[in-house]
């Protein structure tokens, strides 16, 4: 496999590459054309192994250096504070320094750079329920202390995106239409990152050793309507939201578990369960008369698992 090919390789190339990008890039083929069908790519990116791109720092600035069809090449890098993070600990051994991919994106150029590193288990007894809705994205629960994320702002701001895409698909002005789609996608997974980031943070801070979130398989049947769902919440990447709470939490050493979410909405903390408990926001057992807001409610019945956790 190897062999055919570099020799493809070799027979659709005029240039002289160096080994190493060579086998870097037959790599990335590889991997990706596994079980598929053929696929016709626009742009392919320099692809490079730990062994051709070397991170460097000079004073307070960062470099990286990779063979070209030249000669090697140092070309400085603008990082964010905590890139420089990654970046000092791939300087001091305490990462593993993976493949990376040197691409341009509107007219800058990028290296995204993998790596694996070791993360020690946190021991700690509390676990953090959290429950995701309309009225307010999420609404995380440890103990006695929560925490809401309100939906308000969120809904307000995308119906003045969908709002502009109204009046421009009466223009036909599609390109207009992508651009606007794409910077609705952009300002959501921005949302997602700083929702995520502030649930991780709660959990470090009150001693979060265990996440629980409700497996996100039927979370659409939630909406009242079809129209509900499909404005509010088939569109929100709740998905996303999820995805970015699970990886933060793994890399904060804070295990991640999904749980069954029968129920959650509906039974009392005295284990009363009934669908008239909730009604809209307000969750009110009818046989204790235990009252809660009904996203809290869901919170902590989902910290407590009490549907079991998913397969």
């Amino acid at each position: 496999m190897n062999k055919a090919t570099s020799k493809i390789f070799k027979e659709f190339s005029h240039e002289k590459f160096p080994s190493a990008v060579v086998n870097q890039t037959i790599r990335e083929v590889k991997s990706k054309k596994k079980n598929q069908n053929t696929k016709s790519f626009k742009k392919l990116w320099c692809c490079f192994n730990n062994q051709n791109l070397k991170v460097e720092k000079a004073g307070d600035f960062y470099t990286v250096s990779f063979p070209t069809l030249e000669k090697r090449t140092g070309v400085p890098v603008v990082a964010r504070p905590y890139q420089q993070e990654w970046l000092e600990r791939i300087l001091n051994g305490t990462v593993k320094q993976g493949a990376s991919e040197l691409y341009r994106k509107k007219g800058k150029w990028y290296i995204a750079i993998s790596i694996t590193f070791e993360v020690e288990q946190r021991k700690e007894p509390k676990v953090m329920g959290i429950d995701l809705g309309l009225k307010y994205i999420a609404v995380a629960s440890v103990g006695t202390k929560s925490w809401f994320f309100k939906g308000n702002q969120v809904a307000f701001v995308r119906r003045r995106f969908a709002a502009k895409r109204k009046k421009l698909g009466k223009s036909k002005k599609l390109s207009a239409i992508k651009k606007s789609k794409n910077k609705e996608s952009r300002w959501m997974k921005d949302q997602n990152h700083k929702i995520s980031r502030q649930i991780i943070d709660h959990a470090l801070a009150n001693g979060v050793g265990i996440i629980r979130m409700e497996d996100l398989t039927d979370i659409r049947n939630r909406a009242k309507s079809k129209k509900e769902a499909g404005r509010n919440l088939h569109s929100w990447s709740f998905h996303q939201l999820k995805k970015m709470i699970k990886y933060k939490a793994e890399m904060a050493g804070i295990r991640f578990e999904l749980v069954k979410p029968d129920y959650t909405s509906q039974t009392c903390k005295c284990g009363h369960r009934e669908k008239a408990n909730r009604n809209g926001i307000q969750f009110r057992c009818k046989k204790c008369g235990y009252t809660c807001h009904a996203d809290l409610n869901g919170a902590i019945n989902i910290a407590k698992a009490i549907s079991g956790l998913a397969a």
